[in-house]
């Protein structure tokens, strides 16, 4: 049986959403599935015989393709999104008996890997008009992650509670859910972005990166629709004059160019920021040294910036571990990457990491 969260909004798992779809509801209008596909087919094949009717309103694709048979509420661009392109975003179909139940359906696995964020939009606009206009069922296959997870970020989003209090909210209601610790993960990174997913936020830019190097480890190639544009092949005026705020920090236009031959390598868009280590007692040759290995009283700059994979890095597309990074024009050398990762001069690790050595380029501002 659903368990009724807040007016109009119901959780519950895979039994309940048959129990609807094949019977109809009184209160419910709206379903929103998130099961490892979505295909209403995975109810036949999790219960033998069980057929139950739709008629597709539209598909969409991350990279913003799809099939329609209505017009969409805005379009979708997954650009600088974590996922593949050719992944499905979502699936909205008439569902049900009479085919009177509006089915979102959404492709997410319970796994602790699973990018959780681009999916958090979607769902949780789609929670919002469903209220609007009926009631809505969300259910995973048990109604434990899954499902808490997207109810746990609605609460959040509407209702500007914490990750904690959400949950414990969600609790007061539905005792049992319990998001895996990878959705937990992620909860938290939304709302230190403001419960919003921020593609500019370092806090997602960081993810994304994590996202693709469990990518690399895991044996699969790396689409190269994930990497940065290359800014070099801009045709926005670049100008050579460096600006700062008052406070020292760089502009938000700053660009990197090779020292040697001017080409522009990164804009400070495309910089992952990373949390400063403790200089020279991060390093193994300095804990073997004798002295006090914690004193701290020498900071240390950090050398290098590193950024996100760009395109005109070939040898990182090319899928090799770790190698250099050399200027597209001129093939000077600008820095260093390694999918497993660089200790940064600060003794911060930064995993995977794309470094350009600060020696080794300049900055100006666009």
């Amino acid at each position: 049986m659903p368990y009724l969260v807040r007016e109009n909004l119901f959780i519950g798992n895979i039994s309940d959403a048959a129990e609807i779809l094949q019977n109809g509801s009184a209160e419910i209008t709206h379903i929103l599935s998130v099961l490892s596909s979505a295909s209403i087919s995975f109810f036949s094949e999790w219960r033998a015989g069980l057929s139950i009717p739709t008629k597709e309103i539209r598909r969409v694709f991350v990279g913003g393709s799809g099939s329609s048979s209505e017009s969409e509420d805005k379009p979708v661009n997954g650009s600088k999104s974590c996922l593949s392109p050719e992944k499905i975003l979502y699936s909205l179909e008439y569902a049900g008996k009479d085919l009177k139940l509006v089915r979102m359906a959404v492709p997410l696995r319970d796994m602790e890997s699973e990018d959780l964020l681009d999916y958090l939009d979607v769902c949780l606009d789609f929670i919002d008009k469903s209220r609007k206009e009926g009631s809505v069922l969300v259910h995973c296959f048990a109604g434990v992650s899954r499902s808490a997870s997207i109810i746990t970020a609605y609460l959040m989003r509407t209702e500007r509670l914490s990750q904690e209090d959400a949950l414990e909210s969600l609790r007061q209601s539905c005792e049992f859910v319990c998001p895996n610790d990878g959705f937990l993960e992620q909860l938290k990174m939304y709302e230190d972005m403001g419960f919003k997913v921020d593609h500019a936020n370092p806090i997602y830019k960081r993810f994304c990166l994590k996202v693709l190097g469990e990518l690399y480890n895991r044996g699969e190639k790396i689409d190269s629709s994930k990497f940065g544009a290359d800014p070099g092949i801009s045709t926005e005026p670049i100008s050579s004059k460096v600006e700062a705020s008052p406070n020292g920090v760089i502009n938000s236009t700053a660009a990197y160019r090779c020292k040697k031959c001017r080409r522009v390598v990164a804009l400070q868009e495309n910089v992952v920021d990373h949390v400063p280590g403790e200089g020279e007692t991060s390093f193994e040759w300095y804990k073997r040294r004798s002295g006090n290995p914690f004193d701290k009283s020498s900071e240390f700059e950090c050398s290098s910036i590193f950024v996100e994979p760009l395109r005109w890095m070939t040898t990182v597309e090319e899928g090799a571990l770790e190698g250099k990074l050399t200027c597209a024009h001129c093939e000077a050398r600008l820095g260093y990457f390694n999918w497993s990762g660089i200790q940064c001069s600060c003794g911060s690790w930064v995993t995977p990491a794309f470094q350009l050595h600060k020696s080794r380029v300049d900055i100006s501002t666009v």
